[in-house]
Order: structure tokens, then sequence, then C-alpha cells
């Protein structure tokens, strides 16, 4: 349990003066995720993008130089919410839940009297999924409820959601909640790949999609400024605007993020905008880190900062400010990253760094060192050349990591074979066992020896997802000759050889998948499936089987096991089966289908209609459904309807559609 320190006593030690704030205020949080503080107009960026966050931040404090503790997501929303590091909230990868025992700004408020509502962007900060247990603690609403996608969805119907379905489901539940004070969580997760803006955006910026999905973000937080301040809540509202983390383009060989703990993807930017005439428009270059939000926002709003929160209220700055237009601070304070995605995925080595005075430093196999007063991008690796340097700076961050830890043993972030799949839609690699203490302590490959081969695989991932199969094909080829055990790998080659209906050279290597991670309920299922469409429809039932325990929500693996027991001859595991494909996605076309025709065949043409129909419903354009359709009404007497099932069949024949 952590202890509540007074208010007043956090004010004397810290040094900050009470704000003079009307109580009680409201606290918006915008989270923004893999957004570069490069592209932000207010931080220097000339290419236009961000007229609204621009205005918002002529009324508000501006951090230039913020920092996150970790380049992902969840881990680093888990340092915003907690005010804690990553060693102490033990969320520093995908898949672990946040602690009873940890502070939790939403909580907090919460039980200050707050209202507190959350609306995200994306599985990967569903409470529900694989990575962000827990996150809903203290929280009247938490607008999530995503899922993995099912035939016929985009991912914006299934994985994650566009800015503007986030904001349109915030504006809802502002209408609905009168009451204040309020929490609001707004998430938007558009600027994370694939990069696909909706139009006008996607035209205007047709040669760089990342700043298309940047641009769609600010018009989409626009539409929420001005509700804001149509509904009075605007100007009363302490808002804090954030990245998670940023976005690597080649720079260090990194693409993505998660990997390196350089500028590109640890320098995020950070607004706080307090109540009218609180240093609107100051400026602040001291170095701060994301860990400091929450106990800032707390302070802001006079809730008392709980005292297991390791971040630091930056009211003292923003007040030093207000007094002293020329005060930065004299004590900076170091700025500490880290990231065990290297070693998470791919069994490489993690990271970690700080950033003291004026250097960069990297906990590294291959150590870094960096002068960022003379080399901000980090180019010139001084490490060597100045060993006292390095070795001292080691030294302070293994001290701080004593000093910040929670002293307990890490647990297994408990990611199942079925989680990792789900986080690989959504780009991030992880394996279905997290190492532990021990397992972190080693080593491993440095990943800068390595990054070319993780690019092959986010590529080819992308390709994959984007339907670019031909383009996945020799990018993966190239990964599993690089690193020919990787399970993940082979998996992803055979389900895009499966796609490309190439099933024959896809059974190999989903063999290997099954026999490198057999708990894989998405291996089997791609085998399963290969095998069936080449005629193995015994060893496909039998993969198929296996795997449904491990994936249980799947409805293509519900109807490849139907269509096995069917081609087998039972027929009545045929039906059930189809059945419960249908029961977890009533718009599966292939399933109405078989379904409707298994029981037209089994002289049962009354019940046999309504999937047929449903199958030529979802698919107009088929000619089997209309077929199928046909046979029904003839069973049925109903020769009308059956001749006009016929004739489209046939034009659609002539047509050359199957």
């Amino acid at each position: 349990m952590f202890v509540r320190t007074p208010l007043l006593s956090v004010l004397l030690l810290t040094g900050i003066s009470a704000p003079v704030l009307a109580a009680p205020t409201n606290v918006i949080l915008i989270t923004l995720d893999t957004t570069r503080a490069d592209r932000m107009g207010f931080l220097g960026s000339r290419r236009g993008l961000t007229p609204n966050l621009d205005a918002v931040a002529k009324q508000s404090v501006v951090f230039e130089r913020a920092y996150a503790q970790v380049p992902l997501t969840t881990p680093s929303h888990a340092t915003i919410l907690t005010g804690t590091y990553p060693q102490f909230n033990r969320l520093g990868d995908l898949g672990a839940a946040l602690a009873q025992e940890i502070p939790y700004l939403p909580d907090e408020l919460h039980h200050h009297g707050y209202r507190t509502a959350a609306f995200v962007g994306s599985q990967v900060l569903d409470p529900q999924s694989a990575a962000a247990h827990g996150f809903d603690r203290g929280f009247d609403v938490y607008d999530a409820g995503f899922h993995s996608r099912r035939e016929g969805e985009s991912r914006y119907e299934s994985e994650e959601r566009r800015a503007g379905t986030v904001i349109d489901h915030a504006l809802a539940w502002l209408m609905q909640e009168p009451r204040r004070p309020i929490f609001l969580w707004v998430h938007l997760y558009d600027p994370h790949d694939p990069y696909d803006p909706p139009e006008p955006f996607k035209t205007k910026h047709a040669a760089a999609a990342y700043d298309g999905e940047i641009a769609y973000v600010d018009s989409s937080l626009g539409r929420l400024f001005a509700e804001l301040k149509a509904r009075g809540l605007y100007n009363s509202s302490v808002i804090a605007i954030v990245a998670d983390h940023g976005e690597a383009f080649g720079e260090h060989g990194e693409e993505s993020h998660g990997f390196f703990l350089y500028d590109e993807t640890v320098h995020v930017p950070l607004l706080i905008k307090l109540p009218p005439g609180r240093v609107a428009g100051a400026r602040i270059n001291t170095r701060v880190s994301l860990v400091d939000v929450a106990p800032t926002l707390l302070n802001a709003v006079k809730v008392e900062v709980p005292g297991t929160m390791q971040g630091v209220s930056l009211l003292r700055l923003m007040n030093a400010k207000r007094s002293d237009p020329g005060a930065q601070g004299t004590a900076e304070r170091a700025a500490y990253s880290e990231t065990d995605y290297p070693q998470r995925a791919f069994g490489w080595s993690w990271l970690r760094a700080l950033r003291a005075g004026k250097y960069l430093y990297v906990d590294a196999p291959h150590r870094e060192l960096y002068d960022q007063s003379t080399d901000p991008k980090a180019v010139h690796n001084l490490a060597s050349e100045f060993p006292a340097v390095a070795d001292t700076l080691q030294s302070q961050l293994d001290e701080f990591r004593r000093k910040t830890s929670s002293g307990q043993a890490s647990t297994p972030a408990n990611v199942t074979p079925e989680q990792a799949e789900k986080l690989q839609a959504l780009g991030y690699i992880t394996s279905a066992s997290a190492s532990s203490d021990e397992q972190a302590q080693q080593r491993g490959t440095d990943p800068k020896d390595k990054i070319e081969t993780a690019n092959l695989l986010h590529r080819a991932l992308l390709a994959a997802d984007d339907e670019r199969y031909a383009e996945a094909v020799p990018e993966l080829e190239r990964v599993l000759k690089q690193e020919p055990g990787m399970a993940l790998a082979s998996l992803e080659l055979g389900r895009v050889l499966n796609s490309m209906g190439n099933y024959a050279d896809a059974v190999p290597w989903l063999r290997k998948a099954v026999e490198l991670n057999p708990q894989s309920g998405r291996a089997r299922y791609e085998l399963g499936a290969a095998l069936g469409e080449t005629g193995d429809w015994a060893g496909s039932a039998a993969q198929l089987e296996a795997a449904v325990d491990h994936a249980p929500d799947a409805d293509d693996l519900r109807f490849y096991l139907a269509m096995a027991y069917d081609k087998l001859g039972r027929a009545a595991e045929a039906e059930k089966s189809f059945r419960d494909a249908l029961q977890i996605n009533p718009n599966h076309y292939r399933a109405n289908l078989y379904l409707g025709r298994l029981l037209g065949m089994q002289n049962n043409p009354s019940a046999a209609l309504p999937f047929l129909r449903k199958a030529v419903t979802l698919q107009p354009g088929s000619q089997d459904a209309h077929k199928f359709l046909a046979n029904v009404y003839l069973e049925l007497g109903q020769e009308e309807n059956a001749r006009h099932e016929q004739e489209e069949a046939a034009r659609l024949a002539g047509s050359g559609k199957p």
C-alpha cells in the first residue's frame, strides 16, 4: 500500500506555491500515439500540420525537452498515468498487469469525487486485451471493446478506431455527463503504422502518409477543442497534451519504434494548459520526463500526490517561469529511458539510457556516449574516446535504477500465444512468454547489430496486413535466412502463402511454426487450413481441433474445422462448427453458404433457406450462393424464386465469376 502525503507537506517540501484555482477543476489528458516532436509547429516544425495544437500551445506551457521512459504505447502510458518508472510499475513490456498497489492518476481523481472516462483508439490499450490489464481501475467509463479482425472487417472496425470516432464517443459522454469535476482521457492512435489517413489528408499528404495522420489528428482535435469551448469546459480545465513516444524513419537504422532510445522515438511533445492567466505561452527548455505528468496534474487541481509517485510536479518550473521569464531551473534532472522490447521479441539485448548534463548515455553491449550539445542527432559515439565519462554515467544509471526499482521480483508478463498474435496485428512483435529477471540479466546480441532483421520483419508484417503478399514473401524469406529459428517468421510466411493460394508451399513453413511453438493456435489453424486445401482433411481436422482450445473466438477456425468434418463425413459435428462460426461472426459469408448447403443436402430446405439468403446478401456476386439458393427454393416448391436465382447464377457464370 502506498502512503498518501498531505498536499501541504508536498508543497512545503518541493517549494511549490499552492495554485490559486477555482476548485474543483476539470482535468483533460490527451495522449497522441507515435507522434514525433519535430512534427509539431509549436516545437519548430514548418510543415504546417498542427494549427489547432499550435493554437492551444499559445495558451499553454510548452516543454521543449520532454522525454518518454519507454518507446512503446502501453508501458509509456503506464508511466504517464502512474507517475512511476517502468522498473517500479513492472509494465516495461506488453502483457504485464497494472498492480493494485501502484498509484494511478484516474483512481486518485476518482477517489476525490471526479467522474472519470477513457476513450482509447487501439486494442493495445484495451483492458481486456493482452497489453493493458488493469488500466480501467478508477474509471467510471472505459471505452474500448476491440477485437481481432474478422472476415469482411477493416482494422477500424476491429483493432483500432480513427481519431474522429474516438472523439465522437468522448463528446457523447460529455453530453450525457453534466456533473463535475471530470477527468477525461482521450487517446488517438492514428499516427501509429500502418499510415492510412482518411481523405482529404490522404491525397494532400500522399508523399508522406505519416504527416497526413498527424494533420488528421490535429484536425480532429480542433473539433474537440471547439466543443470544449462551446460547453464551457475549455477555459476551466487543466489540459495536458503529450505523445507516448515518437517514430523512427531510418535514423540509426531503425524503422518504427521500440528498439532504440534515441531522440526520434524518445523526445516527445508535451504541453500543459492551466486555467486563464496562468503562464500562458511560456516555453520551458529544462529537461522533463513523462513520469512527471501525473503528479503535475494532481498538484494542479489540489489533489494530494501519492508518496510512491516517482515523478515530480512541474508546477515549480511553471511558476518559476511566471515570476522570472528567464528562469529555467538550476539543477536539471536526468531523464531515464529503457526498452526490453528487443529481448522480449527477438532474444536480443535490452537497452537503458540516461540523459544527464550534456550527454546521452546508452547502456548496451556496445555502449554509447553522445555529446548532445554538439551532436544532437547522436551520430558520433564517444564511449571509447571518453571511457571515464561513460563509466561515470553507467554508475549513475545503475544507482538511479537501484533507487527507483520496486525491489520486487518481476513476474512473467503472461502473454498467451493468441494474445501475442493479437499484438502482432497491431505491429507489436512479442513472445508468448516473458523473460524473468534472471533472463533479463543476460545481454544477448546488441540490437544495433540486428536492426535490419527487425526492419525486414516489420516491413513484411505491414505488407501482409495490406495484402501486398508478393512483397512480403521475399522479406520473410530473408528474415528466416538470418533467423531460421524464428517461429513468428515461419508462421507469417506460411500465412502469406496460404493467402496467395500456395497451400502446398505453405505446409512446410507452418509445420515448422507448430514445431517451434506448439501452443500457437494461429499456427495450428493456418496449418489445418493448408492441409485441408491440399486434400489432407484428417490432418486438417487434427490441427484445427488442437487450435480451438487456444483460439475459441476465431470464426475462420471454426469454419475450416466444419469443412474438415464435412469432408470426413462427420455431418453433425460439421453443422455444429458452422453454427459456432456464425455465433462468433453472423456475417461470415462462407459459413452461411456452406451451412445452408449442408442443411439442404440433409433434406432440410426450410432450415437452409435463411443461411443461403444471408450468403446472397453478403456476396450478391457469388455464383455458388445463387445456385445453392435456387436448389433450396426448388425443394420448397418456390419455382419462381428458384428460376430467378438460376438465371442470376447463369448470368454470373457467363461473366466468369465463381
